[in-house]
């Protein structure tokens, strides 16, 4: 089966070191959903592909496309937005690090999720343009893309009701005001705000929301279980401990 040259848009996942000059790239793209291509000479000080292969770039690519090769043949790239801010700002870079190692582990090989690459197009820009981020961002994104997946909690709390705590039920993914399952975990107060809320609305003040940094530390962990529990291959992300440490310089 011959080649097909395909051009699409498509946001930087990973990056890893190939041989002595080239770069096998992880890309979330529109078209083909999350493939691997080699970027060739793309550690060479002139090359056309280095400054563009940086995780949560978003990028307009041409591959050489064949389904019987793992790695595809990248032969262009350009900017679709240039995010310069998540380059160079350390939070900032360490809050999309992060994202994109939760991203690259929740989805499958060619799996094409346009509503979820919709979701990451949006979000970039708008972290690119903050002034300042905060790890409280973490745990909203992670809902959101169990939504997005397929996998989203359901909120069945009535929304007349004033439950100051909840439980989120791993097995049936739902939130609810007591404790269903062996495997309930119970939220405090201001976690069981911040789920709710972030359930409900799409509106920045769920920022606001006032966590304690173990409560904040240990919701992302309670979200990360949730992930684990519904999709194979999910495992401790390598950035976390350099987003912890750059957070909190």
């Amino acid at each position: 089966m011959s080649s097909t040259i395909t051009k699409t848009e498509a946001i930087v996942l990973r990056t890893v070191e190939y041989q002595e000059s080239s770069i096998i790239a992880t890309l979330f793209t529109l078209k083909h959903g999350k493939i691997a291509v080699i970027a060739k000479g793309a550690r060479k000080p002139k090359s056309k592909f280095s400054a563009f292969l940086v995780p949560g770039q978003m990028l307009e690519v041409v591959y050489y496309m064949k389904h019987t090769r793992q790695v595809q043949t990248l032969s262009d790239t350009s900017y679709l937005k240039k995010l310069d801010n998540l380059r160079f700002d350390l939070q900032k870079m360490a809050l999309v690090t992060i994202t994109m190692e939760l991203a690259d582990q929740i989805l499958h090989e060619n799996e094409v999720n346009e509503p979820l690459f919709q979701f990451l197009s949006n979000m970039l820009p708008w972290l690119n343009d903050q002034d300042s981020v905060s790890k409280i961002m973490f745990p909203y994104i992670q809902i959101r893309l169990a939504q997005l997946l397929g996998i989203g909690i359901q909120n069945v709390i009535e929304e007349q009701e004033s439950n100051q705590t909840g439980y989120i039920n791993v097995e049936s993914g739902t939130l609810t005001s007591e404790s269903i399952q062996s495997d309930s975990i119970r939220l405090t107060p201001s976690q069981f705000q911040f789920v709710r809320e972030s359930l409900q609305s799409m509106k920045s003040t769920i920022f606001q929301i006032p966590l304690t940094k173990n409560e904040l530390n240990s919701l992302i962990d309670h979200l990360d279980k949730y992930f684990r529990y519904h999709i194979e291959g999910v495992r401790p992300r390598k950035s976390d401990a350099i987003f912890e440490q750059l957070l909190e310089s």
